[in-house]
């Protein structure tokens, strides 16, 4: 809580600053945590094969109810 009264002093003392702007997004950027090459690159296939079936099971379902569809409309 001690953190957040002293951001909020300081920034209704110092105003806006682009410098101070700066300093403070380098400093968020260096808390996070970045994923390894390896996690990149299993979450990015995990990613896209969730998309791909996904997209596989939407196409299935609207090909059943056009097929549907068609057999009831003629």
């Amino acid at each position: 809580m001690a953190k957040k009264e002293d951001a909020e002093a300081k920034e209704a003392t110092s105003g806006f600053g682009a410098t101070a702007f700066l300093q403070e997004t380098k400093d968020e950027l260096d808390k996070v945590v970045w994923p390894t090459r390896q996690q990149l690159i299993s979450e990015s296939v995990a990613v896209i094969l969730m998309v791909i079936l996904s997209a596989t099971l939407i196409y299935l379902v609207d090909n059943f109810f056009a097929w549907g569809a068609k057999q009831v409309f003629g």
